[in-house]
């Protein structure tokens, strides 16, 4: 909890993962979307994702009705903290203040009297949110949507920009971010091993395509995996079950907070397992990765969900190309083998670009 006081502030196309993009190049609002080369699950059915977008600057109502103006829907208001906007064409959306103190003290008030406790905690609730409105985000969080509608929520970005949200460089604790939830193309262990592996490869770069604010990078929100378990998943003879991957997983990351968290994924493909080893944790299981670097950058009219998008795509890329993988795994082993402060292991975000398929 006190983690959570002192960091928290907040006409499209499609192009192949081959197509090269400049992060803010172009027309900001005529951002391309690019797709991975694997669109569908072995049963035909389109990949998915939802998003959640963390700011401040715009209370929750008005997040509402403008997710209502621009998609239909009714809305649902759970409490002060809470709303859901349902029957949008896109699905439904949830809003909240992102506290679960303050989103589960209204939930459950369902007791009658005067009891002089629970009116001391509505009155430090109030008081918390009045003192923290910059630094406990609003969370906006999407329906799942097939890979090609991505785009489609660039309206209610673009909207919530000119009604002054704010992203995480408008003050100086703020470590909003922009959380991804993609599907996979299955759920096989070799296929999610070799996600881990192409992201593991890439995440110098990613962090450097996305200049993480400090309050971030100081959150304990996005941490990397340890060397040792990046050592695990690297080594060319891992080749482990289902079983034995959540398991590795859980004993080197105990936590929700990776930058690629990949507890909704284990939890729901084994609940039992991952409850059992971390009980205290809040896991909503879904069958997705959860990306958790990128920025909220949403009060930058240069800045969209593609931005992230487009460059998660080079880790699809990587995942889909056996080959490419390997050399790139071979090569960051190697720079990884003099430690911490070689040169090459500092250089690795540079050299990684002759891998990749955008060069920036």
């Amino acid at each position: 909890m006190v983690w959570l006081l002192w960091f928290s502030p907040f006409h499209f196309k499609l192009m192949s993962a081959s197509d090269s993009h400049e992060r803010n190049s172009g027309q900001p609002d005529r951002p391309c979307y690019r797709m991975p080369g694997r669109l569908s699950g072995l049963d035909g059915s389109p990949r998915r994702i939802g998003v959640e977008i963390e700011m401040s600057g715009v209370e929750l109502p008005v997040i509402a009705a403008q997710l209502v103006a621009h998609y239909g829907g009714t809305i649902d208001r759970i409490s002060d903290y809470e709303f859901r906007v349902e029957g949008t064409v896109l699905g439904d959306f949830k809003v909240d203040l992102d506290f679960e103190y303050l989103q589960k003290l209204h939930r459950d008030d369902s007791e009658e009297g005067g009891d002089w406790m629970r009116e001391f905690e509505h009155l430090a609730a109030d008081t918390i949110q009045a003192l923290m409105r910059n630094l406990i985000p609003c969370e906006v969080i999407s329906p799942p949507l097939p890979f090609a509608r991505l785009g489609e929520l660039d309206w209610i970005v673009d909207a919530l920009r000119s009604r002054g949200a704010n992203g995480s460089r408008q003050a100086l604790f703020a470590a909003f971010g922009l959380h991804l939830n993609l599907e996979l193309p299955d759920l096989e262990a070799g296929t999610i091993l070799t996600y881990l592996r192409a992201f593991v490869c890439l995440q110098a770069w990613l962090e450097d395509r996305e200049d993480i604010v400090y309050s971030r990078k100081f959150s304990p929100f996005i941490r990397s995996y340890a060397g040792a378990y990046e050592d695990l998943i690297l080594a060319e003879n891992y080749s482990p079950s289902l079983g034995q991957l959540i398991d590795d997983y859980l004993e080197h990351n105990p936590s929700r907070n990776r930058i690629l968290d990949m507890l909704p994924m284990f939890a729901f493909l084994d609940e039992s397992k991952v409850v059992e080893s971390l009980p205290k944790e809040k896991i909503r299981k879904r069958p997705t990765l959860h990306y958790r670097l990128p920025n909220s950058d949403i009060d930058n009219p240069a800045w969209g969900i593609w931005c992230s998008w487009n460059d998660w795509q080079e880790v699809e890329s990587l995942a889909e190309d056996p080959h490419r993988l390997k050399v790139v795994c071979e090569a960051y082993r190697r720079s990884r083998a003099g430690g911490y402060f070689s040169s090459e292991y500092h250089s690795w975000k540079e050299d990684v670009k002759q891998w990749l398929n955008v060069h920036s």
